[in-house]
């Protein structure tokens, strides 16, 4: 007989996993503040080591077998798994920033998105950043779905219901959402789209990373020489948004946040409940 692991967690749980997310979240602030012409995004991930092992955690990207960075730093047509190194930004870059944290056996694990800018490409900057501002407003739009939510087909649904709204933009398909627990990668799959499956029962004990990723062009992408970082084939831009929320008997949190999402969550009049 074979025993699966519950991918609901106990309170107790979700009240450990509000550490590695406030870690997260920390990391990638120090990193936010850091984004500007003439930084490698080596340098990047340099930062987000320290404040991540500084905090008494791990990075958990680490942990991935085959990886050796702390983020991910994906650029301009890149728009996931972009591996830092010696790149040095740009006036008009998007830059996409992923991190996570393990910290007493769980984790965290949230995504940025910023947009360098340039007076002398004001159309080009523009365009970015509404490419971030619809990424980063379609994964709220997903949370806040996830607050009453039955099944997280709904969320899926929700996030390309905002982004279609919002004009022609691509939606990665073959990446997606996850549940987080123990590891950074759990079940259940968390959809960006919607699927017409509902998915898995939204109730208390669900903990998962919701992460739109969109393009302004084409959704097609390939991976490139690296075997790690996803660029789009027509070379438009990406944007990537993330973050880690839990489900619990009063309501949602999320836990890469430091307000547990109450700014983000306003503009659709939903509320987070702190954990208990």
């Amino acid at each position: 007989m074979v025993f699966r692991r519950s991918i609901y967690k106990t309170p107790a749980q979700l009240r450990a996993m509000i550490a590695p997310g406030l870690i997260t979240a920390d990391a990638l602030e120090a990193v936010r503040a850091l984004i500007a012409p003439g930084i490698t995004t080596g340098e990047l991930d340099a930062a987000a080591e320290r404040v991540i092992r500084a905090a008494g955690a791990e990075p958990n990207f680490k942990l991935v077998k085959g990886y050796h960075h702390t983020v991910c730093a994906s650029v301009n047509e890149q728009v996931v798994h972009g591996i830092p190194g010696e790149r040095v930004l740009a006036p008009g870059d998007i830059v996409s920033i992923d991190a996570g944290a393990q910290f007493e056996g769980w984790n965290g694990d949230s995504a940025i998105t910023v947009v360098i800018p340039d007076p002398s490409r004001p159309e080009l900057v523009a365009e970015r950043e509404r490419l971030s501002d619809v990424t980063r407003g379609s994964l709220w739009a997903g949370i806040a779905r996830l607050a009453t939510a039955s099944h997280l087909g709904e969320v899926g649904a929700a996030i390309q219901e905002y982004i279609d709204a919002q004009g022609q933009y691509g939606i990665l398909r073959d990446y997606v959402g996850h549940g987080i627990g123990r590891k950074m990668h759990e079940p259940p799959t968390v959809f960006n789209y919607a699927t017409g499956e509902r998915g898995a029962d939204v109730r208390p004990g669900l903990v998962v990373a919701i992460e739109p990723m969109v393009v302004t062009g084409d959704q097609e992408t390939f991976v490139e020489d690296d075997d790690w970082t996803v660029t789009t084939v027509d070379g438009g831009s990406g944007s990537h948004w993330e973050h880690s929320v839990a489900v619990h008997d009063g309501g949602i949190w999320v836990l890469t946040a430091v307000d547990g999402g109450a700014e983000g969550l306003a503009p659709f009049g939903v509320v987070p409940v702190p954990i208990p």
